[in-house]
């Protein structure tokens, strides 16, 4: 992170802002994005967290600490984001911008969905605390900083996340429990 791009947006320098946003927005929108798994939530959220920042670098103290008092201000939106929309409703297909350089294989493709419609079905504080710790490989300590937590309890969250993802993922591989027509009582 240039800290010299935050030092001159905290004293109102557009174009440092400016900058700080186009390189900031693909790290923020990716965080978005694996929170609440909507393109366009992930940008209202992105977007909104943006205004905040504008809004209130002046007040942070570190700007080394840039990078994870952001995350705080995203999460907080996107939480906003969730609770404006159903979260029931959030049903996005993945296209192929969201496939990692995979090989082309069938299984692969298969295990990305079973992942996919699993974490969908888990809690927003869930995919919240996996894709810190996971995807962007944050250490427990700044996970919780962004969280505004105890490390313990970012562990314990995780540890239940990651119990919740294996088990809607378990759910939606077992075969259906098929039917059994009740014979019609006679009269």
């Amino acid at each position: 992170m240039d800290q010299d791009l935050v030092v001159g947006a905290q004293h109102g320098d557009e174009q440092a802002f400016e900058r700080l946003t186009a390189a900031d927005h693909p790290r923020l929108f990716r965080v978005a994005y694996g929170i609440l798994r909507d393109r366009q939530l992930a940008e209202d959220a992105t977007q909104e967290a943006f205004i905040d920042i504008w809004r209130t670098i002046r007040r942070l103290r570190d700007p080394a600490k840039f990078e994870a008092w952001s995350y705080r201000l995203l999460v907080r939106r996107c939480y906003a984001e969730a609770k404006r929309r159903d979260s029931k409703a959030f049903d996005e297909t993945i296209t192929s911008h969201d496939e990692r350089n995979a090989p082309d294989d069938f299984a692969a493709v298969i295990d990305r969905d079973q992942l996919d419609r699993g974490f969908r079905r888990i809690s927003l504080e869930h995919r919240t605390v996996i894709v810190l710790r996971c995807l962007l490989d944050l250490p427990m300590d700044e996970v919780a900083e962004t969280l505004g937590v105890s490390p313990g309890t970012v562990g314990s969250r995780l540890s239940r996340a990651l119990a919740s993802l294996r088990a809607a993922i378990e759910a939606d591989a077992r075969p259906p429990t098929p039917v059994v027509a009740r014979p019609e009582a006679v009269v």
